[in-house]
């Protein structure tokens, strides 16, 4: 007993030093995301009236949404790989990122095949186009889960309206002309610096709900790593976990991706990070690990970004880090 009084307290002082020096990794970034660009500006220095428009209109929103994104994008990675126990599910696997595409395609090309397209109005519109879309999706997904009883199912019923939806967005392409074009290319790059203040006070609400459903599900969700017999035999609803989790990653991965696009492989590519610092998959210290791991990745890709003249879109940074990750997974899993 009193081995196990040692060990566990070993534990709780190695985590805690841990969480520590991720805490402190992460201020650290938020400041040189703050300061990095095409110009570097110190926030305690003497600044123009242009140069404090830049920092606190422009730099300080993009630092905070790349934390609430890469925090929002890893957690929801985690519970969809929890859910499905799957090691490359992710934030996007019920179709999301496709339905918000399809709204944005709908807005931006639509809107060039009828000759009523305006090029601002669509710029204000992007993330009301995205959210319905998700939104619409995300409840497709809900009604077929009331009926269907297996993950693996629910899994492929999920990939299979993502491709409708890519299907779709893939024909109204063909009839859309170059300007509408190029703005739904460059929106599926992805990019932190469209989020401004007021942007902000509409995205932390849906993500505050999110994690509230992840929060919900947070003792169910160990249950479930050996399974849904076992998890039942210790009296956890399936049928509502299931549902907490659809709906928890539909508004994670559904917010992100309406303002910021889509942001790749940090949804699957964070938790497997997280389980292998703190070797557990006990989700009361992974689901805050990844959040903190997530969202310190994502800083570091934009500030990686931002050190270009012309800045490099977020997802193709933040593919080069997930990437490698994904493919030491499938070796891994092959061994």
């Amino acid at each position: 007993m009193c081995k196990k009084k040692c060990i566990f307290a070993a534990e709780m002082k190695r985590n805690s030093l841990i969480f520590a020096l991720l805490g402190a990794f992460l201020l650290i970034l938020f400041g040189l995301d703050v300061c990095s660009g095409t110009i570097w500006l110190w926030p305690f220095g003497e600044l123009s009236p242009m140069e404090q428009n830049i920092l606190y209109s422009i730099r300080f929103p993009k630092a905070v949404t790349a934390i609430l994104a890469g925090a929002s994008l890893s957690v929801a990675g985690l519970i969809m790989q929890t859910l499905f126990r799957n090691p490359l599910a992710g934030p996007y696997t019920l179709g999301v990122s496709s339905g918000a595409s399809l709204g944005v395609a709908l807005l931006t090309m639509l809107g060039g095949v009828l000759s009523t397209f305006n090029l601002q109005l669509a710029t204000l519109g992007l993330p009301v186009a995205a959210c319905l879309g998700a939104t619409l999706v995300l409840l497709l997904v809900l009604a077929v889960s009331r009926r269907v009883t297996s993950n693996v199912s629910l899994l492929i019923v999920g990939m299979m309206f993502g491709s409708i939806a890519g299907a779709l967005v893939s024909l109204l392409q063909n009839f859309a002309n170059p300007d509408a074009l190029k703005l739904f290319i460059v929106w599926t790059l992805g990019s932190l610096s469209s989020v401004g203040w007021e942007d902000m006070q509409l995205m932390l609400p849906v993500l505050a709900v999110g994690a509230l459903f992840v929060l919900l599900s947070l003792k169910p969700l160990n249950g479930l790593l050996l399974g849904e017999d076992y998890a039942r035999g210790l009296g956890i609803h399936v049928a509502r976990t299931r549902l907490y989790i659809v709906l928890a990653t539909g508004l994670l991965a559904g917010g992100v991706t309406a303002f910021c696009g889509p942001v790749a492989f940090i949804g699957v590519a964070v938790p497997h990070i997280a389980r292998g610092i703190f070797r557990t998959s006990n989700h009361r210290l992974t689901i805050p690990a990844s959040a903190v791991i997530g969202a310190c990745l994502l800083l570091v890709c934009d500030v990686l970004c931002s050190l270009f003249i012309y800045p490099l879109p977020i997802s193709t940074v933040s593919a080069l880090f997930g990437a490698p990750v994904i493919i030491w997974i499938i070796l891994k899993n092959n061994r």
